[in-house]
């Protein structure tokens, strides 16, 4: 499955996730507690009402609802419609399935889980943005990139060069359950998945598959592509604690000498996959402060990636190494 969720389904997802990004915050705006810069320090569960806003608020929550399951459901409709007659257009077999746990270390799975809860936070919000109660914000929304991803794998089990992975399904249903645990226990997240790329030599070795120029590479190279977990500390701490709420501690995963998709044809070519792992630290985005709606929603976008940092790394080739700024 190379070109699993971090090629057409990991692309698609996020073009779908384009169509979400819209403004999460406005007058009006139910006091729930959201994912965003501007959030109170600490968790607040309330369920809104009709009754809780006047007539002209109700009558903006219901544009934006229409606004967003129209956009949406538009946005997904065009996106697996176009892989559809695009991509798949070759011989079509009945549908089977395809065993690619042993694969790429199982980045690609946590590719799956990253974009899944991702996906399923920006809807979460989206849904509070558009007047839903907090209690359906957080059930409806916590599982749409279970639903935005999966299909791709209906499609891959009909192709004959690929096959639907059941592991793709559970890692899709990881990321948006992570997502739902979270806004269940805190109605916000505390341990954010996150993703880094930096560029890396294997491309040049098989361009056709870890990608030809950089945006290919961004997608395709496992070998460039790490996952983090940050955790907000300050949330964890007693109310006027003094630790920074921007500052979190990071944990990585990466991989190295991937080129093949399994281990044997990557020894066939004198490589050896291995395993690399990091901690690091993380400035969130989102608790910066800042008055500009704009910054608010720009630092809200980019927060889904890990910023350079000094990191430790260990893998069990080389041992413990020091990175002064690692992408």
């Amino acid at each position: 499955m190379i070109l699993d969720l971090l090629g057409r389904g990991r692309l698609a997802g996020l073009v779908l996730g384009g169509a979400l990004a819209l403004p999460l915050a406005g007058r009006g705006q139910a006091p729930l507690r959201t994912d965003s810069a501007g959030s109170p320090p600490v968790p607040v569960a309330r369920t809104s009402s009709r009754s809780d806003f006047p007539v002209d608020s109700v009558a903006q929550r219901k544009r934006r609802l229409r606004l967003l399951v129209g956009g949406t459901a538009l946005s997904y409709g065009v996106i697996y419609t176009g892989l559809a007659t695009a991509w798949y257009t070759g011989e079509r077999v009945p549908l089977h399935w395809f065993n690619d746990l042993p694969e790429w270390q199982q980045l690609d799975k946590c590719g799956h889980f990253w974009g899944a809860f991702q996906e399923s936070r920006g809807a979460v919000d989206m849904l509070r943005w558009a007047g839903l109660s907090e209690k359906k914000a957080i059930w409806y929304g916590s599982f749409v990139g279970f639903v935005v991803q999966s299909p791709i794998e209906i499609l891959d089990g009909f192709d004959p060069a690929y096959g639907a992975s059941a592991t793709d399904l559970a890692a899709n249903f990881l990321g948006s359950s992570a997502l739902l645990a979270q806004q269940l226990a805190w109605h916000d997240v505390r341990i954010m998945p996150k993703w880094s790329f930096h560029l890396t030599s294997y491309a040049a070795m098989r361009p056709n598959v870890l990608g030809s120029n950089v945006p290919e590479r961004w997608l395709k190279d496992y070998n460039g592509q790490t996952y983090w977990l940050c955790t907000d500390v300050g949330a964890f701490l007693k109310p006027g604690n003094r630790w920074p709420r921007w500052l979190q501690p990071a944990v990585g995963y990466g991989g190295q000498d991937m080129v093949y998709n399994d281990d044997g044809t990557n020894a066939e070519k004198g490589l050896r996959p291995y395993r690399q792992f990091y901690l690091s630290l993380d400035v969130d985005l989102r608790r910066i402060p800042t008055r500009s709606p704009l910054l608010k929603k720009i630092f809200y976008t980019l927060s889904i990636f890990h910023l350079p940092a000094p990191a430790l790394e260990y893998n069990g080739r080389n041992g413990f190494g020091f990175h002064g700024l690692y992408l």
